[in-house]
């Protein structure tokens, strides 16, 4: 998916908010360790994503230590009985860092940066809760296997039909169920994800697009039994984006009729949609069709200004002209930004659209990134 190339933005980050923990015994003094120094080394020091290769479910799963990133990144929309909404998301990210880097002295070093990110969107309320983990890669604190993906007691354990998801951030809980209702698909060329000319500049990337997802949300200590569609996307890679690259828009939506689209916009410094810019639509059956550039074409429509002049476009005219598709996408409520180590809009959105004479609605999530003053 999507996270496309977080490497520079969340490694940059990390790196300068962790670097006393991460590399340093524990007694060794804060900033005793250069950020850049962490994050500078020798590109092929990992592996690269080139072409295609297989993936293999449930291995794949697992953390791939051998690649500079990766991340494990559910959203969804969800409803109880009385038909109160919520939006909610779970990310997991691995970020390797240079093996240069450590002592060698203490067993808190890791070569490995995890962070985690937990959100729901109360619509009704128009509220937006948002908390967000660190952890090193030792001492078992945060890691990921074919079974298990953790940060401390935040975890998805595998079961005999998908995951279960348990996050308490204090004042707001998940406690989910999500399961499978299609296959996975690949999205690029067969799992070959490319985000930019350079070799290498790519990922592996898989989505389950349609997940059924039913347990509980709870919100300043009140509990609501939810049920609702999930998405997963799974991505890993030591790509980053180019320097004429400024960021994305990434939309997934799940149609009514039991359809998906997923659509990620790269935008150039100037505004303009990049080549590699891509995505994939799915059928009733789970059979996937992937979108190139030219496939898709994406207007904003209304803005939303945060408190630093930053505006969002809150909703959006997406047009799939060879599919005689288009649609309005619409935020359920303007503020749903990520204010932590860095910032971004991630949330929630409806869509409602016509499709050869046929009116139909969707729901689904939206990510931007790389917007300015």
């Amino acid at each position: 998916m999507r996270e496309i190339a977080l490497v520079i933005i969340l490694t940059a980050v990390l790196a300068g908010m962790l670097a006393w923990q991460y590399r340093l015994p524990p007694q060794q003094p804060a900033g005793s360790l250069d950020a850049v120094e962490m994050i500078a080394g020798d590109p092929e020091e990992f592996e690269r994503v080139t072409g295609p290769v297989p993936v293999n479910l449930p291995a794949d799963q697992a953390a791939h230590p051998e690649y500079q990133h990766e991340w494990w990144y559910f959203t969804g929309n969800l409803e109880d009985g009385e038909g109160r909404r919520f939006g909610f998301q779970f990310t997991l990210f691995r970020f390797a860092l240079p093996e240069q880097s450590g002592t060698g002295k203490s067993a808190w070093e890791s070569d490995q940066v995890w962070m985690a990110h937990l959100a729901v969107s109360d619509i009704e309320n128009e509220r937006f809760y948002t908390r967000e983990r660190f952890a090193r890669g030792a001492l078992d604190m945060a890691g990921a296997t074919e079974e298990t993906w953790w940060l401390g007691p935040w975890a998805v354990q595998a079961t005999d039909t998908g995951w279960h998801l348990v996050a308490d951030a204090g004042d707001f809980e998940l406690d989910l169920q999500i399961n499978p209702l299609k296959p996975h698909v690949l999205q690029g060329e067969a799992g070959y994800s490319r985000k930019g000319p350079e070799p290498g500049n790519a990922s592996r990337y898989l989505s389950f697009t349609r997940l059924d997802a039913r347990g509980m949300v709870a919100l300043d200590g009140e509990q609501f039994d939810v049920q609702g569609m999930a998405w997963l996307d799974r991505e890993w890679g030591s790509s980053a984006l180019g320097p004429d690259l400024a960021g994305w828009d990434w939309f997934s939506l799940q149609f009514d009729d039991e359809r998906e689209l997923m659509f990620f916009q790269l935008r150039d410094n100037d505004g303009r949609p990049d080549r590699y810019s891509a995505g994939v639509k799915v059928d009733f059956h789970g059979n996937a069709t992937v979108l190139g550039a030219r496939d898709v074409r994406l207007t904003p429509l209304e803005w939303w200004t945060d408190e630093q002049g930053v505006r969002w476009p809150v909703k959006w005219h997406l047009v799939v002209p060879e599919e005689n598709l288009e649609l309005d996408v619409r935020a359920v409520f303007d503020d749903q930004l990520w204010r932590g180590s860095f910032r971004y809009w991630e949330g929630a959105v409806e869509a409602s659209g016509i499709q050869d004479g046929l009116r139909f609605e969707a729901r689904g999530y939206l990510e931007m990134t790389g917007y300015h003053p």
